[in-house]
């Protein structure tokens, strides 16, 4: 039985309607044959207490998709609101994530963990899916380590916040937009 998908609005405007939507910012790791890779996500959420599942999705044109797609493991690093420059670096195109100022260790499994991270968990791959453009990928939780206790880093309205800022919308409903 083939199943056919009704049309979807475009990227531009789902982007646009999710901008109001705080995200939790974090940092997926792992340990490849060619060295650590990284990258900055805000797709991460937990999946399921029992058995502790969490999820992310990358896209297929993602660099470090194509690093990570056959690694076992990965470490979620969930970032604190000190950790803007971390995000940042990790998103980043055309730089070496893990050189200095980026601090690092290696732990259990291999798999590289940052350093002064809100928490960290190391996770097993138990499922993936392709679905449309990305790659959803479901992980069984095998260890967990909370760091200091703080706000959480979040993405919000194109920008990386505070959890308890509140930033000040831009766009075609924001306070210099007489639409309402």
């Amino acid at each position: 039985m083939t199943t056919v998908a009704p049309p979807t609005v475009g990227a531009g405007e789902l982007r646009t309607a999710l901008r109001g939507h705080a995200s939790g910012v974090a940092v997926l790791t792992a340990a490849t044959p060619t060295g650590p890779a990284g990258v900055t996500i805000t797709s991460f959420t937990s999946v399921s207490a029992e058995p502790a599942l969490v999820s992310f999705a990358l896209a297929d044109s993602s660099s470090t998709w194509a690093r990570v797609k056959d690694c076992r493991r990965f470490g979620v690093q969930l970032l604190g609101a000190a950790q803007r420059d971390v995000a940042e670096r990790f998103a980043a195109v055309g730089v070496d994530r893990f050189a200095p100022p980026t601090r690092w260790h290696t732990g259990p499994h291999g798999v590289p963990l940052l350093d002064d991270c809100a928490a960290w968990l190391i996770c097993a791959r138990h499922h993936q899916l392709r679905l449309g453009d990305h790659h959803l990928v479901v992980c069984s939780v095998e260890r967990v380590r909370t760091g200091p206790a703080g706000d959480s880093l979040v993405h919000l309205h194109g920008g990386l916040h505070a959890a308890g800022t509140t930033p000040t919308p831009k766009g075609p409903h924001g306070p210099e937009s007489s639409e309402r």
